[in-house]
């Protein structure tokens, strides 16, 4: 099982789960970030600091947020790896 980014991270994108992930699972567009499944090594420290509640565990994605599972697992490994907090984007944060 691996993380999955989900909408709320749209148009926000906090960087506090960069900065607790033990690995670099997380990728970045310009608007969200994502997680590169076959990198997630399933910690769990992401869950807690996101400040939008943006990150679930694959078996506990929503309903309605499920099309972010395949969103991640093709956008990730395409975008540049984030390993470092930076400043939110900040429109929903």
């Amino acid at each position: 099982m691996t993380h999955v980014v989900t909408e709320a991270c749209w148009e926000c994108k906090d960087t506090e789960c960069v900065e607790v992930c033990p690995v670099d699972c997380f990728h970045e567009d310009k608007v969200m970030l994502y997680i590169d499944p076959d990198e997630c090594i399933d910690c769990g420290a992401c869950i807690p600091v996101c400040p939008v509640s943006a990150i679930y565990y694959e078996d506990d994605v929503p309903a309605d947020q499920q099309k972010w599972i395949e969103l991640n697992a093709e956008k990730a490994p395409d975008l540049p790896v984030i390993d470092e907090k930076k400043e939110p984007y900040g429109k929903k944060c």
